[in-house]
């Protein structure tokens, strides 16, 4: 199938019609999260932090939070996971001795 090729949807099927604004292309960097919970919903507070400092408060800045519903975060875990593990999978292969570009000298990334 050619990538301008659109499949037309089976009888009953929905697709999702997601816009995404040209200012959010880039995203935002995270590497602390932070989750919260009450009876209706969970908050999920993603910050850039400063792991360098080694005294006192440790800057950072909430980069994104996200409200959702307690029915929809079985299927977000399930998502992460299935993401994830093929992650973990690609990756595995990818420092395999035999693959492509691999080398015994190189440094290994942990």
């Amino acid at each position: 199938m050619d990538e301008d090729e659109v499949q037309e949807p089976e009888p009953g099927e929905r697709r999702l019609n997601i816009h995404l604004d040209p200012s959010d292309i880039a995203g935002a960097y995270a590497n602390f999260a932070n989750i919260t919970f009450s009876r209706y919903e969970f908050t999920l507070t993603f910050a850039r932090i400063e792991h360098e400092v080694e005294e006192g408060d440790v800057p950072g800045a909430v980069v994104a939070r996200v409200n959702a519903s307690p029915r929809f975060i079985p299927e977000l875990i399930a998502a992460l996971q299935d993401s994830y593990s093929k992650y973990v999978t690609r990756e595995g292969i990818r420092n395999l001795p035999e693959a492509p570009g691999h080398s015994d000298d190189a440094p290994d990334e942990n």
